[in-house]
């Protein structure tokens, strides 16, 4: 016995081809979603991880900043406190300073030699004096230069023949001289240099000479 399918077997086979091919994209579109929603969760939890971190970070340079402003501010006082407690013993020790000064220049005073006037403006001293010869000038420069522990740099401004001796050539020659030399602060003591010898004294030539002009 023959079976004829006398139904639209053709158009029944293309719905189903439609309903599967339906189906699989449905399917696809539901796996991308969840794809798509489970990458979502991971970023989601790692921003959130990072904003955490971030927010930890913040704290904690917060407080590293509070602590340098701190220690800025401990360090301005130490160094307010240094200031106030230099300028104390500066105070102390300028109170002492002509009374040392008057005692330093009577040690390096050799004999033959006297001041006439002593005046000190900020750390110079300028002195003004008589000497009986060149050479006792000479020596109070070596002496204020290499022996001194107030007095250093002394630089001799003139010398030359007293005004009184001058006109009387019968009495022995005098010479007036004028030297400037720096004051040393005590917490500015330099090393002890040797004494050079008497042949290479600093200033002595320029004493000779200018007593010779004189």
């Amino acid at each position: 016995m023959i079976l004829i399918n006398l139904l639209p077997h053709r158009e029944e086979k293309r719905r189903r081809k439609k309903i599967a091919f339906f189906a699989g994209v449905a399917a696809s579109a539901v796996a991308g979603l969840l794809a798509v929603g489970i990458w979502y969760g991971v970023v989601e939890q790692l921003k959130s991880s990072q904003q955490e971190r971030n927010a930890y970070l913040g704290t904690e340079i917060k407080k590293l900043e509070d602590q340098i402003k701190d220690v800025a501010a401990l360090n301005a006082e130490i160094e307010s406190l240094k200031s106030r407690q230099k300028a104390v013993e500066d105070l102390q020790t300028d109170r002492n300073v002509p009374v040392y000064l008057l005692n330093e220049l009577v040690k390096q005073t050799p004999e033959g030699l006297y001041f006439t006037s002593v005046k000190q403006t900020g750390q110079l001293l300028s002195v003004l004096g008589i000497a009986q010869t060149n050479e006792r000038v000479s020596e109070f420069l070596r002496n204020t230069a290499y022996n001194s522990e107030w007095l250093e740099k002394p630089q001799l401004v003139e010398i030359k023949v007293s005004g009184a001796q001058a006109a009387d050539r019968t009495q022995k020659r005098l010479f007036d001289f004028s030297i400037r030399v720096n004051v040393k602060r005590p917490q500015e003591k330099p090393v002890p240099v040797a004494m050079p010898a008497s042949g290479s004294a600093p200033n002595a030539a320029a004493v000779a000479s200018a007593a010779t002009k004189g």
